[in-house]
């Protein structure tokens, strides 16, 4: 195939992350149905998240610094068919243990997201890489929408036919992006490694020493603990409060979904040369917090969609607004090691969030988490204003 007709590379990447988020949102709202089978407590369903973490987090910075050293196509596709087989082995695991062991393949397979948004700003002057970062932020949303509602329609086959149906286009991913994805990274721009580079405790430890971006980086900490925390117990919610199975779960993490695709994939390009990334961050951070605390409050089923409207819009501003400014914040040739770096801080809050939640779950109650997740972003809510008041005085100074 000729360069002259082979796909934007940016069809890709959406597909990539599409499916990659796709298959996570099919998992949520089945998980705790799933792992009945096996267990019933919220804290082996937090455990199961929090294992696919822990694997991301040793993985993500050697597969970023990797990307940046040999290029960011062999990167994704051998991560998009890891993901692929991660799907199988869930679909086919008959005890509790294969089921962690799945999480462990797909989060050491995790560092597409990185790698996808590596390849973005490759191919992206800076000041259209928080625009582009929307087209990431609009396949988690599509994902998000499609999965649930995909995994509706085939749950009555099995809960496990929609993970077979994630793991079959993973790979089929996977042939067309070898097939079609050129690479973005150009030998010149490439940059050699030490064995130490690639342990994760030191890339945090030299992201969190830069101090013009440890404000930055401890609120997108914190969003994300909060939220990884609210996703994962969200779902074991609506079953304990209002009786809901499956079926009626889906329709709101679709819900989610469909708003989130709307404000990432079209809204935020209309706002961002408007109000700038910085204010969208700020106010998407305010919705978020405010949606979270009041799920904890609502009456009945019916208003868990009002809230989460209000929960997509907040996420659809902040995320590719933050990862915007993070992404900028960075050289050209360290891309991979910076968003690598980042993303690893994510996981820790992602290992964390979901443990944090599910154990207040158990012992404190179910609103609990809640309430915590709200005010947890608030405070990255304040991080994310000293960041933007240390930089304005900066620049003046």
């Amino acid at each position: 195939m000729s360069a002259l007709t082979k796909p934007s590379p940016l069809i890709f990447i959406f597909i990539t992350v599409f499916i990659d988020l796709m298959g996570g949102s099919l998992l949520v709202p089945v998980l705790p149905y799933l792992v009945e089978r096996f267990r019933s407590d919220a804290v082996t369903i937090g455990l199961l998240t929090s294992v696919f973490f822990v694997a991301q987090f040793l993985a993500t910075p050697v597969i970023g610094i990797l990307s940046d050293r040999y290029g960011r196509r062999p990167v994704l596709l051998w991560c998009v068919l890891g993901t692929g087989f991660s799907y199988f082995v869930f679909g086919w695991a008959g005890a509790l243990w294969l089921l962690f062991l799945s999480r462990v393949i797909a989060g050491a397979t995790g560092g597409v997201i990185v790698t996808a948004q590596a390849y973005i700003a490759d191919i992206s002057p800076p000041e259209k890489r928080t625009q582009n970062f929307g087209l990431i932020g609009a396949a988690f949303g599509l994902g998000f929408t499609l999965g649930p509602a995909i995994g509706g329609a085939l749950v009555p086959f099995g809960l496990n036919a929609p993970v077979f149906f994630a793991g079959g286009l993973a790979l089929a991913n996977a042939a067309f992006g070898y097939f079609t994805l050129s690479e973005s990274l150009p030998p010149e721009r490439r940059r050699s490694f030490a064995p130490a580079d690639l342990n994760p405790i030191k890339q945090l430890g030299s992201l969190l020493a830069d101090r013009r971006l440890r404000a930055l980086v401890s609120g997108y900490f914190l969003f994300n603990f909060a939220f990884a925390g609210f996703t994962t117990v969200f779902a074991v919610f609506i079953r304990d409060r209002f009786g809901w199975g499956p079926e009626l779960t889906v329709w709101v993490f679709a819900f989610i979904g469909v708003v989130s695709t709307i404000v990432q994939g079209g809204l935020i390009r209309r706002l961002l040369p408007r109000f700038g990334e910085a204010r969208l961050a700020v106010a998407g951070l305010l919705l978020v917090a405010f949606a979270l605390a009041s799920v904890a409050i609502l009456p009945s089923g019916i208003w868990l969609y009002p809230s989460q409207a209000i929960l997509a819009l907040g996420v659809g501003l902040a995320t590719p607004s933050l990862r915007g400014m993070l992404s900028n914040s960075a050289s050209d040739s360290e891309q991979g090691r910076v968003l690598g770096g980042t993303q690893s801080l994510i996981s820790v809050a992602q290992i964390f969030g979901p443990l944090a939640a599910s154990s207040s779950y158990d012992s404190l109650g179910r609103t609990v988490p809640f309430w915590g997740s709200g005010l947890l972003v608030f405070i990255a809510f304040g991080c994310i204003a000293l960041h933007l008041r240390k930089s304005t005085l900066s620049k003046l100074a």
